[in-house]
């Protein structure tokens, strides 16, 4: 672990006194998809989760973490967070909005707290994996903590 930088979320959850553990990845710059994550980390797809950004119409922002094999539905998503309807952000206002970039967006340590989101089949499982903040890391952690940590809601997010 000496090798590895502490990511500023990494540094929130010490702070929290939250275990996680950081898990190293290969990145493929052509293939930021969850799969790819989950097939470097060894790991099952549906624990490795994607944190995404959308913007309501009336609402504004918030964040939705949705296991790394589904889709986000805008419209649960949108109704999840108190609005009609919702989209993804533009990639080009990823970075200005929550200080991330694409392959690399954590739900723990954005430039601003948003009401953030947790797929339902989050608890289903002792750990699940999310960005650590950087593209190649990611952070092993346990979600009922971290779902507590970051103050999300569980809600059925995705499509059938």
């Amino acid at each position: 672990m000496a090798n590895i930088t502490k990511t500023n979320a990494a540094r929130l959850l010490d702070k929290a006194r939250i275990a996680y553990r950081l898990v190293p990845y290969t990145v493929d710059p052509d293939n930021l998809a969850a799969d790819h994550v989950a097939a470097e980390l060894g790991e099952d797809i549906r624990q490795v989760f994607k944190t995404l950004v959308l913007k309501g119409e009336r609402t504004g922002h918030f964040v939705c973490v949705v296991p790394g094999d589904c889709e986000v539905d805008l419209k649960k998503a949108a109704r999840a967070a108190g609005d009609k309807k919702a989209d993804l952000i533009p990639m080009k206002e990823l970075l200005p909005t929550t200080g991330y970039i694409r392959g690399g967006c954590s739900p723990i340590g954005m430039k601003k707290a948003f009401p953030t989101f947790f797929h339902s089949t989050a608890t289903d499982f002792d750990t699940i994996f999310v960005s650590a903040g950087v593209r190649g890391l990611q952070l092993a952690v346990a979600p009922d903590a971290l779902i507590a940590f970051t103050g999300a809601t569980i809600a059925d997010l995705v499509q059938e």
